[in-house]
């Protein structure tokens, strides 16, 4: 399946081929902040199955693994779409708002609870 995501001004996006290889509601301090929403949400793929158009610029960051992660943004909005975790090289991570039709997209798993905002509660789907 062929899915489309974008930033908020259609400048930069991602394509993805194939179903996601999970779908992760992510609750750390440092999504919080990236998102400025109660969680963050992103969809894995396979890194070869995924193809990029439009400028992006990057941020990149250490995660607690102590490896970095390479967040790609549209420099025009600000938008988000995709990010490059190293300890998972062979994946791209996608976000969720930024699909097309994120509706069937559901989270499979969910990490960093220790931070997760009380009122969050999620209806998770092991599977996808």
């Amino acid at each position: 399946m062929k899915r489309d995501a974008w930033c908020s001004c259609g400048q930069l996006s991602i394509t993805s081929n194939g179903d996601p290889i999970k779908i992760s509601a992510c609750h750390c301090r440092e999504c919080q902040r990236r998102t400025g929403s109660a969680f963050g949400v992103a969809v894995f793929f396979d890194r070869e199955k995924v193809s990029a158009s439009g400028t992006s610029n990057s941020y990149t960051r250490t995660g607690d693994s102590g490896k970095s992660i390479q967040f790609r943004f549209c420099p025009d909005c600000g938008s988000t779409v995709f990010w490059m975790p190293e300890f998972r090289e062979d994946l791209v991570a996608v976000a969720l708002g930024c699909f097309n039709d994120p509706s069937s997209l559901v989270p499979t798993q969910s990490v960093y609870e220790e931070s997760r905002m009380s009122w969050v509660g999620l209806d998770l789907r092991v599977g996808g």
